[in-house]
C-alpha cells in the first residue's frame, strides 16, 4: 500500500525546503518553495482570474525553464510584490542565474497570489505594501518542516464560506520515486459535500489526515454552485477575488514539457477537491517543479510519466482538504 512520506509534506521530495511568513496585522502572508540550483519547472493557469509572475518564463519553448523558487502570497497584486523580496534573498546567498561574472545572479521566481484584501485585516500600507519583506522573511524560515492552516499564503484564505489555509501532502511511490503537493486554498467554490463537514476528497484520505470523515449516502443532483447571495455578501462574486495555488513536485528528471503536463494532470486533484472549480471567479494556478534526481529512462517514459501526474493529482485533492481541515474557524 502507499503511504505519504515522513512529514506528509511536500518537502519529503528530496532537496525541497519551504518558508511561511505570517503578518497579523494585516492578516496575509506569503510561502515560498525553494528549489536549490534551479529545478525544471512547468505551469498550468486554469483560473478565469489569474495573478501571475514569470510563467511564461516557464513555457517549453522558451530558453530557461526552471525555477530557483516559487512563491505564493495572499495580497492580490501587491502580493505580486512578494517575489522581489525573495529574488533580492536568493541572489544574496548566491543563488541564480550566471548571467555576466561579477553581476549580480539571477534567480528565476515565477509567482501567483489570491486575493484576502476584505478580510478585516490593516490594508493601509500606502508606498510601502509588506509583500516583498514577507517574501524575503519566508526565505530565511525555509525548511523542511513548515506549518499548516492559517499561515503564510493561507493566512487570510477563504474557501467558499469557511476559512481557507496552507495545506500539503505527500506520497511514496516506490523506487525512490516521492512526489508531493502544497496549496493555498482560497476558492469560491466549496471543498465539502452537502453535509458541510465531508470533504469532497474523501476518498484520497490516507489515515484520517483530515478527518477521517465520509459520506453517508450519494450526493445526488445537488446545486452546481454554491450560496450565491452569501458569497456576493463577502465580495467574492468578482473575477480574480478567488483561487487556489499549487505547487506539485517530484525528484525524477522531468523536461520542461514533462512538467507542463504533469500540472495539467495534478489539476484534476483540485476538481476532486474543489466544486466547482476553474470558474471565471478563481485564479487557479498548478506549478510542477522535478529535482532531476531519478531518471525515468526512455522504455515505458510516458507510463511513468502518467503515473506521475495521477499521484501528483491525488496528493493535491489531499494537500486542498488539509489546509481547509488546519485551518477551520
Amino acid at each position: 500500500m502507499y503511504r505519504p512520506g515522513p512529514r506528509n509534506l511536500i518537502t519529503d521530495v528530496p532537496g525541497l525546503s519551504v518558508g511561511n511568513a505570517t503578518d497579523e496585522s494585516v492578516r496575509s502572508g506569503v510561502t515560498v518553495v525553494l528549489c536549490p540550483g534551479g529545478w525544471a519547472a512547468g505551469v498550468d493557469v486554469r483560473g478565469g482570474g489569474p495573478g501571475v509572475r514569470e510563467t511564461e518564463t516557464l513555457s517549453a519553448e522558451n530558453g530557461y525553464a526552471t525555477a530557483h523558487a516559487v512563491t505564493l502570497s495572499g495580497g492580490s497584486v501587491f502580493g505580486l510584490g512578494a517575489a522581489d523580496g525573495v529574488v533580492a534573498a536568493l541572489s544574496a546567498r548566491g543563488e541564480g542565474l550566471m548571467v555576466r561574472p561579477g553581476a549580480p545572479r539571477v534567480p528565476i521566481v515565477p509567482g501567483a497570489v489570491l486575493y484576502d484584501l476584505a478580510n478585516g485585516g490593516d490594508k493601509a500600507w500606502g508606498l510601502d505594501p509588506p509583500y516583498r519583506r514577507l517574501g524575503a522573511e519566508a526565505v530565511g524560515a525555509a525548511g523542511p518542516a513548515f506549518e499548516l492552516g492559517a499561515f503564510g499564503a493561507g493566512r487570510g484564505a477563504r474557501a467558499g464560506l469557511v476559512q481557507g489555509g496552507l495545506g500539503s501532502a505527500s506520497l511514496d511511490l516506490g523506487e525512490g520515486l516521492m512526489v508531493g503537493a502544497l496549496a493555498a486554498v482560497n476558492p469560491i467554490g466549496s471543498v465539502f459535500m452537502p453535509d458541510g463537514r465531508t470533504f469532497w476528497a474523501w476518498p484520497f484520505e490516507i489515515d484520517g489526515e483530515f478527518g477521517g470523515r465520509a459520506p453517508g449516502g450519494e450526493a445526488g443532483a445537488i446545486e452546481p454552485m454554491p450560496d450565491d447571495t452569501r458569497l456576493a455578501g463577502q465580495g467574492r462574486l468578482a473575477p480574480g477575488a478567488n483561487t487556489t495555488l499549487a505547487v506539485v513536485a517530484v525528484n525524477a528528471a522531468l523536461s520542461a514539457g514533462e512538467c507542463k503536463r504533469v500540472a495539467m494532470m495534478a489539476q484534476d486533484g483540485l476538481s476532486r477537491a474543489v466544486r466547482p472549480a476553474h470558474t471565471p471567479f478563481d485564479g487557479d494556478v498548478v506549478f510542477a517543479l522535478a529535482s532531476g534526481e531519478i531518471d525515468l529512462g526512455q522504455d515505458e517514459r510516458l507510463r511513468r510519466i502518467a503515473r506521475i501526474g495521477s499521484a501528483l493529482a491525488d496528493c493535491l485533492a489531499r494537500a486542498i482538504a488539509r489546509g481547509v481541515y488546519l485551518a477551520r474557524d
